[in-house]
């Protein structure tokens, strides 16, 4: 509803739309201007059109950097334009250099103030995305002219007044509904006559203001609401002062669309085992400048770089200290003097009347920025500290102006040390080039596909299993022989003339062999037909209580392949390495084709229309710890361990037996504790007895009873006593046996 209602608001005023193109004023230099006599004694530069792009680097984190070069005879200008948006790049890293012993005198470029400024030079009060209520809002108390649609209280017509306000009423469309409703927007109109009209907004009702000056404030605010649409170009133009003819370079770098690389595979009709990789990198000119036989370089790399709006003027936000005033005297009241003579009086009215009348001391420049400070977290001025500096280091500075200095210094790139044609590393980062050593033409807004490798490389036809996916791959096993990195992208595989499939790879570096799938492998299928463990106690040893086991295990992976296809097949079968190959190898003479750091690549040869197996046969230490602990029993543990162990049972065998004399002391506890319960349980029915029977001469025997009981439960409370005392005493002798184990066995000395 907003959107239409503003266009409704906007188009209901019939203002004298008069173009009013804004003065730009000209842009302060980016660099310190020459002083009046070397201006005067330097002929004044003259416009040139711009520098030719010369070099263009682009990176894979979307920026380019680029270098313009040509010659300029005597004291010249050169004007380069940009984009808002590459402005700011070009600001941040610009570096001008002019080779033929001249100087660059200043860069100036057209600044531009942010919208929200300059809606502040208008009297109107309306932000930059106004709402309708904002719009008549700063209509107020104006004197309108409301013409045509419905009034209300009246037909239609011409109504003269000041708007007093607009309010916004929610309506039901729907007697039946509550839920239907619609927002309906009405004038308050206080005509000449002092009546008060209230009239609905609608399509057909106009409002014009009366006031041409407040119609030209209007005009001005659209002009500057459409001044935001427009993408104006920015102009950089440098001041470059010298004599005769000189060679001037200006680079910088700037935002751009990401290079991408794509490649093909193409294998011979009659296979020689190699296939033509070709790669292709996809390049896009978006900066609105010709490339025209320039120098292109793409890097595989990507710098730290970021924006920072260094073309839109800053405006910092500064305090706001309210105006000091006066303190008012408020009623006092006194006390009387004494006997004495003497006048006492309020000690908070001398507190205060001292503080208004010493006259402040003069403060130190730390005791200024610390005063200044407190002021201004309390919210209040410090009178007299209006100018207070801390020395000439405080950045200011009387009767100068502050100028702008361009650096001119050189950049450093990695193309720098890197012959045309090559690729090459860098030593502290992983960076690869591809310098083009033929001139490319990309036009403005256009875009290439560039070739960057052209070359035969080993390159083998497999299919590809893996347990991760169980449906075998066709792939393409590649060996990067050339001298180039290939950048990841895309791959495409073409097979005695035609399309056989496309995949992605990843950075190959030149030496490295990669698997490249592309396509479903339907003829060949891969089982697992069995997988075993065997186990056996290798090495066993005690120290300080530890029991440290080293069992040597050994691992059979059995794989079935058949080959359903009227050719032979390699089938590269990729089985996991245990423990992710830590002390482990492979058994037998059995090699693998390749090892990654989680698994073997194993390759079998399969004739058409067979079937091939594989036995992998893995064998490593496994090793296990056990602390031995006197309060646990762990004699089942300990016997099973002598069975793979025999030479340890003269060793372990006074812990098995004190484990046992533990484990019976513990079983006579159990059944102490359940005589100690029926002991309990017979003292309580007796006691019930008797006072059931009190007075009874049958009560008597409940008596005897109760004491043989009683004597029955202390008896047994003490025999649990002695064992448990009896119990904690081997416990204890156990554990100064278990420390003072020291025992080692190998099964290949046995």
């Amino acid at each position: 509803m907003r959107p239409i209602l503003l266009s409704v608001c906007l188009a209901a005023f019939t203002l004298p739309l008069t173009a009013q193109t804004p003065v730009t004023p000209p842009a302060k230099s980016a660099a310190t201007s020459p002083s009046k006599s070397s201006a005067a004694a330097s002929p004044t530069p003259a416009v040139i059109k711009d520098l030719p792009v010369h070099k263009v680097v682009l990176y894979k984190n979307g920026v380019g950097y680029f270098e313009h070069a040509g010659q300029v005879n005597g004291s010249q200008r050169v004007a380069i334009d940009f984009t808002s948006s590459q402005l700011n790049d070009v600001l941040q890293s610009l570096t001008v250099l002019d080779e033929g012993g001249g100087r660059i005198a200043g860069v100036n470029y057209n600044s531009t103030t942010p919208l929200a400024e300059q809606l502040k030079t208008l009297s109107l009060g309306m932000t930059e995305d106004p709402t309708s209520t904002e719009l008549f809002g700063a209509l107020r108390g104006q004197r309108v002219e409301v013409t045509g649609g419905p009034i209300s209280g009246g037909g239609g017509g011409t109504i003269t007044g000041r708007l007093m306000s607009i309010e916004s009423r929610t309506e039901n469309t729907d007697s039946t509904d509550t839920t239907k409703t619609i927002d309906r927007f009405y004038l308050t109109l206080v005509a000449n006559t002092g009546a008060v009209r209230v009239i609905e907004l609608t399509p057909t009702l106009s409002v014009r203001p009366l006031d041409t000056s407040l119609q030209s404030q209007l005009d001005r605010y659209l002009e500057l609401l459409a001044s935001t649409h427009a993408t104006g170009l920015r102009h950089l133009t440098l001041d470059s002062i010298g004599q005769g003819q000189r060679q001037l370079r200006v680079s910088y770098i700037s935002e751009v669309p990401v290079w991408k690389s794509t490649y093909r595979i193409v294998f011979p009709r009659e296979a020689t085992g190699n296939a033509t990789m070709q790669g292709w990198a996809v390049v896009d000119n978006t900066v609105g400048a010709d490339w025209d036989n320039v120098q292109l370089s793409l890097v595989a790399g990507a710098p730290q770089s970021f924006i920072q709006p260094l073309s839109q003027p800053l405006y910092a936000r500064r305090a706001e200290v309210p105006i000091a005033t006066e303190l008012e005297t408020t009623p006092q009241t006194h006390e009387a003097a004494d006997a004495n003579g003497q006048q006492q009086v309020n000690a908070d009215s001398v507190e205060v009347s001292a503080k208004l009348s010493a006259p402040p001391p003069a403060p130190t420049p730390r005791a200024s920025a610390q005063l200044a400070m407190k002021a201004r977290a309390s919210g209040y001025g410090v009178a007299g500290m209006e100018g207070v500096g801390t020395g000439s280091g405080s950045g200011f500075s009387s009767g100068g102006s502050m100028g702008y200095a361009v650096a001119a210094g050189g950049v450093y790139r990695p193309s720098d040390a890197i012959a045309e044609g090559d690729v090459s590393t860098n030593a502290f980062d992983d960076f690869f080039e591809y310098a083009l050593t033929q001139p490319v033409t990309i036009h403005k807004n256009e875009s290439a596909m560039v070739p960057i490798l052209q070359q035969d490389l080993p390159a083998e036809h497999v299919t590809l299993w893996s347990e991760k996916e169980s449906t075998p791959l066709r792939a393409v096993w590649l060996e990067n022989k050339s001298k180039l990195t290939l950048d990841s992208g895309s791959f495409s595989i073409f097979e005695a003339g035609e399309f056989a499939g496309e995949g992605l790879l990843d950075p190959i570096h030149p030496g490295e062999k990669r698997l490249l799938s592309y396509a479903t492998d339907q003829a060949v299928r891969v089982r697992l037909t069995g997988s075993v463990t065997k186990r056996k106690l290798h090495h066993l040893a005690i120290s300080h209580g530890v029991l440290i086991q080293t069992y040597l295990d050994v691992v059979l992976h059995n794989y079935s392949v058949v080959n359903s296809a009227d050719v032979e097949r390699d089938v590269l079968i990729e089985s996991p390495r245990y423990n992710n190959g830590k002390g482990w190898s492979l058994g037998g003479d059995l090699k693998a084709a390749e090892t990654t750091p989680t698994l073997y690549r194993f390759e079998v040869h399969v004739a058409p229309h067979s079937t091939g197996t594989l036995e992998v046969n893995e064998h490593g230490p496994i090793v296990t710890t056990v602390s031995l602990n006197a309060n646990q029993n762990q004699t089942g543990y300990l016997l099973e361990l002598v069975k793979q162990a025999p030479n340890a049972l003269d060793n372990l065998k006074p812990v098995i037996d004190a484990q046992n004399a533990i484990a019976d002391l513990d079983h006579q506890i159990e059944d102490l504790q359940k005589t100690e319960q029926t002991a309990s349980a017979d003292e309580a029915r007796d006691r019930e007895n008797l006072t059931a029977l009190k007075g009874n001469d049958a009560a008597k025997r409940f008596v005897d009873e109760l004491y043989h009981a009683e004597d029955m439960l202390q008896s047994t409370r003490k025999q649990i006593a002695d064992l448990e005392q009896k119990k904690q005493s081997a416990i204890d002798k156990l554990s100064a046996l278990i420390s003072t184990l020291n025992f080692d066995w190998n099964v290949e000395e046995k």
